[in-house]
C-alpha cells in the first residue's frame, strides 16, 4: 500500500480515498472490500474480467468502461471515451487515451490500436491526481496530462518498455511513479527494477497483495 494505493498484480489496483473504494482493471485479485467505483481500461481478458467485477460489485457500485469492455460486463455500465470527465461522489475521473504506436502482433497490426478506444484514467482522490495509464506506449497526449502519481506499464511487448516508461515519466513529471504490468506472467520484477534505475522521477515499487 502507498497512501491508499494497493497493487493487486499486473495492472490491477485498489485505491481508497475521498470516502470511496475504487478498483481499476480487477483481474485475479484477492478478496477485498466491496467497490464503490470500478474502472476498466479496455476489453482484453487480463483487464476486463466479469468474474472479478462480480465479486466486488454491489447494487450501488458504479462501473465505467469503454464500449468494447462494457459489452462484456453485466449492466449497468457507464460507457466512457477519451476526453470525457465524470464525477462519482468526491472523486473526479478524467478519461484519457491509451494506445500503441510501435507494438505489433503482426506487420501493421498493433496490440492496442488507437481506433479501438482503449483508455487510461486520471483520478482526483483527496486532492491527489493519480494517473493509471492503461495499456499504452509513450503517446503525445501524455504531454497534456497533469498528475501527482503515475502508474505506468513497464513490461514491453504489449506496452512501454522500462526505458520507454522512464521517458514517459520525464514527460509527465509526477511526484512519484509506480511500475505496473508485470508480476502475473507478463513482465517481471526485473522490468520494474530497470524502470526504477532509468527513471529520474522517484519510484515506489509496491508489494503485490494476495
Amino acid at each position: 500500500m502507498f497512501h491508499g494505493i494497493h497493487w493487486l498484480g499486473h495492472d490491477s489496483f485498489r485505491i481508497e480515498g475521498s470516502g470511496l473504494v475504487i478498483y481499476i482493471d480487477p483481474w485475479q485479485i484477492p478478496q477485498g472490500p466491496p467497490a464503490d467505483l470500478i474502472l476498466v481500461t479496455h476489453d482484453h481478458h487480463d483487464h476486463c474480467s466479469p468474474e472479478d467485477v462480480a465479486r466486488i460489485r454491489t447494487a450501488r457500485t458504479v462501473v465505467m468502461a469503454p464500449a468494447a469492455a462494457a459489452a462484456k460486463l453485466p449492466e449497468p455500465v457507464r460507457v466512457v471515451r477519451a476526453g470525457e470527465r465524470r464525477e462519482v461522489g468526491e472523486v473526479c475521473v478524467e478519461i484519457v487515451p491509451a494506445y500503441n504506436i510501435d507494438k505489433f502482433r503482426a506487420p501493421g497490426i498493433v496490440f492496442h490500436p488507437r481506433e479501438a478506444g482503449m483508455v487510461g484514467f486520471v483520478l482526483t482522490v483527496d486532492d491527489r491526481r493519480i494517473y493509471h495509464a492503461g495499456d499504452t506506449d509513450l503517446i503525445p497526449e501524455m504531454e497534456t496530462i497533469a498528475c501527482d502519481i503515475a502508474l505506468l506499464p513497464v513490461s514491453g511487448t504489449y506496452v512501454m518498455t522500462a526505458a520507454e516508461a522512464a521517458a514517459a515519466a520525464r514527460v509527465l513529471r509526477p511526484k512519484l511513479a509506480i511500475p505496473m504490468h508485470f508480476g502475473r506472467g507478463i513482465g517481471s520484477e526485473a522490468d520494474a527494477r530497470h524502470f526504477e534505475a532509468a527513471c529520474e522521477t522517484p519510484v515506489k515499487r509496491l508489494t503485490m497483495e494476495g
